[in-house]
């Protein structure tokens, strides 16, 4: 791997399995209503893309039908039951760890730039002892729009005072894959993160990685 001077992280399924607590939120909302629950393994084949798209995944996947009011009491239930398990589960990925000592002992800037809501991602960062790595945190909330839009990583390099052409985007998806090329960054993509079930060989992202640690440079 070339060296870059600024590295940019998805958060769930790239450098934290977060589906854990999600899964359990999820269906500890949907068992508390009344309705059948889900495993885990389904659980992590809807995560990426938002609360909302992972309960109305698993509505369908039931087969109920709730009207708007309904879902929305649901989706509050399943935000509010993970607020307050929001690291409870949640571990770090394998070698997550010794790469960011590395990057960071090496100079590099190091950020996170996910989708997932401020309300959760620092508690989740600070929970897990991660928070003290990242130079820029960018959250769902926090640019004009979410990935795959390029704002939150321009806003993030913008704040780190790095050029594109300088850094990495280290994602698991296709939403981090055509966030990183409208952004004009290189980008690496977790093979086993949440995917969607789809192989991200064929996103074509400059590299695909098992573990955490292939994307340092050679140089390190």
């Amino acid at each position: 791997m070339k060296s870059y001077d600024a590295y940019l992280f998805d958060l769930d399924g790239t450098l934290v399995d977060t589906a854990p607590d999600l899964g359990g939120a999820l269906n500890t909302s949907l068992q508390n209503a009344g309705l059948p629950g889900v495993t885990e393994a389904q659980a992590r084949l809807w995560i990426g893309h938002g609360a909302r798209f992972s309960l109305t995944q698993a509505l369908d996947h039931h087969g109920v039908t709730l009207d708007p009011v309904a879902v929305d009491a649901l989706l509050d239930n399943f935000l509010n039951h993970y607020a307050d398990h929001v690291a409870e589960l949640s571990s770090p990925y394998a070698g997550v760890i010794d790469t960011l000592d590395s990057l960071r002992g090496s100079g590099k800037k190091l950020a996170v730039v996910t989708n997932k809501p401020t309300r959760f991602t620092m508690p989740l960062l600070s929970a897990l002892s991660l928070n003290g790595y990242f130079q820029s945190v960018v959250c769902g909330d926090t640019a004009a729009q979410p990935k795959p839009a390029p704002d939150p990583i321009l806003l993030c390099l913008k704040q780190l005072g790095v050029a594109a052409s300088c850094s990495l985007m280290v994602g698991d998806s296709i939403t981090d894959v055509d966030a990183a090329k409208a952004a004009k960054l290189d980008v690496a993509c977790y093979r086993n993160g949440y995917n969607h079930g789809i192989d991200v060989a064929t996103l074509e992202p400059t590299l695909v990685f098992d573990r955490m640690n292939e994307i340092l440079p050679t140089t390190i």
